[in-house]
């Protein structure tokens, strides 16, 4: 069949109307979308504005890129980002969010959903995006540098929000929102391996040039133009934040090595009685096994020190937490983050006439031990064991204080009144250290431990403030713990190899769960 008359001249002055460069875009957005749809719209959603079938359960939620605010950039605030500034965030992630880094796509592929994103938001198409900031080079460090940043840290009021010691605890931490007037946490500065956009010294100094558009993080530019910090003293405030922790990540270390105390045990948990002694690191992840699930977990991970003096044992547990639970000035938060969560099945927490909590649950730290030293790698469901074999607890919350029990699964806890553990834990500073004790064998219902061979050993925390009751909670997979035995001893230590191999099981269970529902 002939095309009618005329149909060339039309087709030919289509094809002029489309410059080349033009097709190729179209042709890359089409690609785009094809590995968005795969590994963005589940969270991302759909049209792109942040409220894909999983955002529900996502503080802070997945970014909506319709809106255009992009927090890690190396332009001005409020302004878009480079399309390098995209790919950085594609490749790397942002750690402390649910954004993981996508090392599994090609560079084609980042290139062509870059378009893809970039299409989702009017502005883009409103002309080039501007050019990155100059952002000086470093003054240099040192103990000088890190004074005067400790000072041009309160000139410009980062511990209204971050706290004096930078644990996200500051009075302004409770009533935070980002742009949405979701909650959203004031960063913990002791945690920098957590930080959007990197941990180094002058990745901290861009995020405070650059602002975190979309949350109450602005940029250091308006106090340098009027005159209330140099361009140096903010270079100084980076060294500041630096210096308030490690930059990377703890080694995970599966043994907690409980040295021995030929002087005495520490009578508490008071920072001089324990100097000196190992701290082990020990990452938690949000409860995802069982409903309801924990998505936004506030704990992410705790510290333990251990002591023994053959006869008694002592624990040091140190983890973060901005909020003194139960603590009327975090209700206003306790209110925004049941609301802004899906609960997953959860109860939320009823209100009173005024609108405050009815029930303001405590923070909870319970460390978790088979009752009977396991053969081989045998040992309890790390979820708080099963009717067939529960487990030990050290049970700590800031009502009812130090207690033993045993579990049966993360809704069965029995108490053991007759075990002899004791202990305390005070908060400073959006910081709790627990201290526990228990003689290393007891004649009531406990586990006795064993100089020289490793004990299992897990932990569960949980975010009264937040909500986070009974399920809803942190979790460790198993790891040990190995009280040293004299240094004449012949005791010798069970080998760990086997253990070793499994021992990060439960931890990746919850991590492919929390993949799953990611990735469904």
């Amino acid at each position: 069949m002939k095309a009618p008359r005329g149909t060339g001249i039309v087709l030919l002055a289509l094809f002029a109307a489309t410059p080349p460069a033009l097709a190729g875009q179209e042709d890359a957005a089409a690609a785009g979308k094809v590995v968005y749809d795969r590994w963005c719209a589940e969270c991302h959603g759909e049209t792109g504005q942040g409220d894909g079938s999983a955002a529900a359960s996502m503080l802070p939620r997945p970014r909506d890129f319709a809106q255009a605010l992009y927090q890690i950039r190396t332009t001005g605030s409020g302004q878009l980002p480079t399309d390098a500034d995209i790919r950085f965030a594609i490749e790397n992630g942002l750690p402390g969010t649910t954004m993981p880094g996508w090392p599994n796509l090609t560079d084609q592929e980042i290139d062509d959903v870059i378009v893809y994103l970039k299409s989702f938001s009017r502005f883009f198409a409103q002309g080039p995006a501007p050019e990155p900031l100059d952002f000086g080079s470093d003054p240099g460090g040192g103990p000088a540098a890190i004074e005067a940043g400790a000072a041009a840290y309160l000139t410009m009021l980062c511990e209204e929000c971050h706290g004096l010691s930078g644990r996200g605890d500051g009075t302004s931490a409770p009533t935070l929102e980002d742009w949405r007037g979701l909650p959203i946490r004031a960063a913990d500065l002791t945690e920098a391996w957590v930080f959007n956009g990197g941990s180094s010294v002058e990745d901290m100094h861009t995020r405070m040039l650059t602002g975190l558009d979309g949350t109450p993080m602005p940029s250091a530019i308006d106090a340098m133009n009027s005159g209330v910090v140099s361009p140096d003293e903010v270079w100084q405030l980076a060294h500041y934040l630096a210096s308030f922790g490690p930059r990377e990540m703890p080694p995970l270390r599966e043994v907690v090595r409980v040295g021995r105390a030929e002087g005495g045990l520490p009578a508490d948990g008071g920072e001089e009685a324990w100097a000196g002694v190992e701290a082990f690191h020990f990452p938690l992840s949000g409860q995802v096994v069982q409903l309801p699930r924990n998505f936004a977990p506030t704990v992410d991970g705790l510290w333990v020190q251990g002591l023994h003096d053959g006869n008694d044992m002592a624990l040091r547990v140190q983890w973060n937490d901005p909020s003194n639970s139960p603590d009327p000035n975090w209700d206003e938060w306790q209110n925004k983050i049941t609301a802004a969560l899906d609960l997953d099945g959860a109860e939320p927490i009823a209100l009173d006439s005024a609108g405050a909590p009815i029930v303001r649950p405590p923070d909870a730290v319970f460390l978790q031990f088979p009752f009977e030293l396991p053969e081989g790698t045998d040992r309890p469901y790390f979820l708080m064991g099963d009717a067939r074999e529960p487990v030990y607890l050290w049970t700590w919350d800031s009502e009812t204080g130090v207690g033993a029990a045993r579990g049966r699964g993360l809704d069965s806890v029995e108490p053991l009144a007759e075990d002899p553990v004791a202990g305390e834990a005070t908060w400073e500073e959006g910081r709790w250290t627990l201290y526990v004790r228990r003689p290393i064998e007891v004649e009531s219902d406990g586990l006795d431990f064993v100089e020289g061979t490793p004990t299992p050993i897990a932990f569960q925390a949980w975010d009264g403030s937040s909500a986070e009751v009974g399920k809803r909670s942190s979790v460790s997979t198993w790891y040990y713990i190995l009280l040293e035995p004299p240094a004449s001893s012949t005791v010798v230590v069970t080998p760990l190899l086997a253990m070793l191999l499994t021992g990060a099981f439960g931890l990746v269970l919850v991590r492919r769960a929390q993949d799953r529902r990611r990735d469904r």
